[in-house]
C-alpha cells in the first residue's frame, strides 16, 4: 500500500486504525495493532512506538487530516500524542485476525470455568466436566464476544447450551434501591447482568428493583454496583440458590 506523507510517514502495512467519534466528527489514527492493544489494556507503552504516523485524520481513506480547531474542540488540545492516547483508550481499535482469535480463546476458557463452577446438570445435581462444556460450546456454535466480560455473556451462553446438554444455572434474586442520581448507569448494568423482575420508581426519583442473576456473578455485579453508586445502594438477598 502507498504511504501518506506528513510529519512522519504513515506506514499502512502491518497497521490498523483506532477510531473515535465525538463532537460530531470521526477521528482516526494509524497504529501498531499489538502495541495499541497493550496500551488499551493499561500497559505502559510509549505512544510514539504505537503510532504509525504523527497525524490525526477525519477520513484516513481519503487522506483528510483533522484540523487543529476540531482537535481542540473535541479533546481540549491539538497535541497529536495526547489526542492519540484518548482515541486509543476510549475509541474502537481494529483487531488483527490473530488478536481476535486469541481474545476469543481467552474468553472461552473463562466462560467454561464459570459454567463448570456455577452450573449443574439438573439430572444428577452435579457440575458438567469442562471437556463436556467445551464440546457443547462447539456443537451449539455459541457466539463469544471478545470485547464483553465473560460474566456478562454467561446467561446467553448457557441458554445456547441447553438444547445440547441438560444444564441449569443457579440463580440469586436481589432487591436493590438505587439513588436517583445513579439510576441511568445502574439500569444498564442490571439489564446486561441479569433479569429485571420488578421495578418501582419512587417519588424522589430513586429506583427500587428486584434483579435475578447467576449466583456466580453476584460478587462481580455488587462490586460494579458499588463502584457506580459509590456504595450508596441498599442490597437485600431475596432468594439464594436452593432457597
Amino acid at each position: 500500500m502507498s504511504d501518506i506523507r506528513g510529519e512522519k510517514w504513515v506506514r499502512l502495512e502491518k497497521a490498523v486504525i483506532a477510531r473515535l467519534e465525538t463532537h460530531g466528527t470521526r477521528f482516526e489514527v494509524v497504529v501498531d495493532p499489538d502495541k495499541a492493544w497493550e496500551f488499551k489494556q493499561g500497559k505502559d507503552v510509549d505512544i510514539r512506538e504505537i503510532l504509525k504516523g504523527y497525524m490525526v485524520f477525519e477520513d484516513l481513506k481519503h487522506g483528510k487530516k483533522a484540523s487543529e480547531e476540531k482537535l481542540i474542540e473535541a479533546f481540549g488540545t491539538d497535541d497529536i500524542f495526547e489526542v492519540a492516547k484518548i482515541i486509543i483508550k476510549k475509541g474502537q481499535l481494529q483487531l488483527t485476525a490473530e488478536q481476535r482469535r486469541k481474545m476469543i480463546e481467552e474468553k472461552k476458557k473463562r466462560i467454561i470455568d464459570l459454567i463448570s463452577k456455577y452450573c449443574i446438570n439438573p439430572q444428577t445435581g452435579l457440575p458438567h466436566p469442562p471437556a463436556r462444556i467445551e464440546k457443547a460450546l462447539e456443537e451449539a456454535k455459541a457466539a463469544i464476544d471478545p470485547f464483553k466480560d465473560p460474566e456478562t455473556q454467561l446467561k446467553d451462553i448457557v441458554k445456547a447450551l441447553q438444547p445440547i446438554i441438560p444444564i441449569r444455572m443457579e440463580m440469586v434474586t436481589l432487591k436493590i434501591r438505587v439513588p436517583a442520581v445513579f439510576t441511568g448507569k445502574v439500569y444498564g448494568l442490571i439489564l446486561s447482568a441479569g433479569n429485571l423482575l420488578e421495578e418501582k420508581w419512587l417519588s424522589d426519583g430513586s429506583l427500587e428493583a428486584q434483579v435475578e442473576l447467576p449466583a456466580g456473578v453476584k460478587v462481580d455485579f455488587l462490586e460494579k454496583l458499588n463502584k457506580i453508586t459509590k456504595g450508596q445502594t441498599r442490597v437485600e438477598v431475596v432468594k439464594s440458590p436452593g432457597g
